[in-house]
């Protein structure tokens, strides 16, 4: 049998969408391809950032915060000039290779600094996020660390 342009075009269509249609289903059904949102309530942390950057500003301008790396862990040093009974806040820590090591700790101060201890901290890229209330203002404090 003899094929003719028009069944030659026909079968190379059907073989490019059979090329297309398999990495289609391959990247679908891939568990490497399956990538996370940074956050799970996306759209409302978009609307909330304005508020984000107020307290941004706040912390750099009146209450600097300083993370410094040591052998014991990560230490978060708060300035001295706080009433330091009266902060209330949380300190996030984000992986971003892998959401399972994520993990939060409550801000309770008796000094001025705050020790995240090196075993819950594996080597590798860590966000920080300090939230944290003092006398009614909000401050916040981002940065990534290499641990």
């Amino acid at each position: 049998m003899k094929l003719n342009w028009g069944t030659s075009i026909v079968i190379a269509f059907v073989a490019f969408i059979s090329f297309i249609l398999f990495f289609v289903v391959r990247m679908n059904t891939d568990y490497r391809a399956n990538h996370d949102l940074v956050t799970e309530d996306y759209y409302k942390a978009t609307l909330e950032y304005q508020e984000e950057i107020d307290a941004e500003e706040n912390a750099n301008s009146k209450a600097p915060l300083k993370v410094e790396k040591s052998s014991e862990g990560v230490q978060l040093t708060f300035p001295e000039n706080l009433n330091l009974e009266t902060i209330k806040g949380l300190v996030s820590l984000y992986r971003p290779s892998n959401k399972n090591l994520d993990f939060e700790i409550p801000i309770s101060l008796s000094n001025t600094h705050l020790l995240i201890p090196a075993s819950r901290l594996l080597d590798g890229r860590w966000n920080i996020k300090v939230t944290w209330e003092y006398e009614g203002e909000k401050y916040l404090h981002k940065e990534s660390l290499m641990y």
